[in-house]
């Protein structure tokens, strides 16, 4: 059986944990890191590459003869990394730009789940402070304020009143606590009940769900 030579793309507490499972198997032959961590440097080789310069990533992956790049980070896969992969037919474990637009902005997906009639919370999305604070005023002030782009999973704000919905709306928009993150905000009804994440893998045909989270 052919032994792989593999590359996990990120820098984070989550490559860490991929690292040290893959380093576990038997059909791996190298195992890199970009740019990885002081806890991955223990598992196989740092790479000090950005792990959002997919261009060089995609050379790296060439020039070292990958067999399998998985990614980790949200960032890159929304710059477009599996696209670039793909272009230079390399393989690449993640989600296309366009795909990954679910996790990198909350606009976008909210609007899929409409069209799809995936059941989901009621919401208006905004593109000036002006519009959002008229809206947030005319709401019962229990409200989620959300940044609709990528903020590191800080951008949800849980609102008890109308000023905190308000303080929310000038911390994201005014004062650009998120930066770009912050150009569409949503203001999303408030849900009651527990929390979970649901994920699984799948080929198109077979669905292989993981261990809620």
């Amino acid at each position: 059986m052919k032994k792989l030579n593999l590359l996990i793309v990120g820098g984070g507490g989550r490559e860490h944990a991929l690292a040290w499972k893959l380093a576990q198997s038997p059909r791996v032959a190298a195992l890199y890191i970009a740019p990885g961590n002081g806890g991955t440097e223990q598992l196989g080789t740092n790479v000090p590459i950005d792990d959002n310069d997919v261009n060089a990533l995609s050379l790296f992956a060439r020039k070292n003869q990958i067999d399998l790049t998985i990614v980790g980070p949200e960032t890159p896969l929304a710059a477009g990394i599996t696209d670039v992969f793909h272009a230079a037919g390399l393989r690449v474990f993640g989600p296309s730009r366009l795909a990954a637009q679910l996790e990198s902005s909350k606009a976008f997906a909210k609007g899929f789940m409409l069209d799809h009639d995936i059941p989901t919370a009621a919401y208006a999305t905004f593109e000036t402070y002006e519009a959002a604070l008229a809206y947030a005023r005319k709401q019962p002030g229990r409200v989620v304020v959300k940044a609709s782009g990528l903020a590191a999973g800080k951008g949800v704000i849980v609102c008890d009143d109308r000023a905190q919905a308000e303080a929310a709306l000038h911390e994201i928009m005014v004062a650009r606590r998120f930066g770009n993150a912050g150009n569409q905000v949503i203001i999303e009804e408030r849900l009651q009940g527990p929390e979970l994440s649901l994920l699984a893998f799948t080929d198109g045909r077979t669905v292989v769900p993981l261990l809620p989270a």
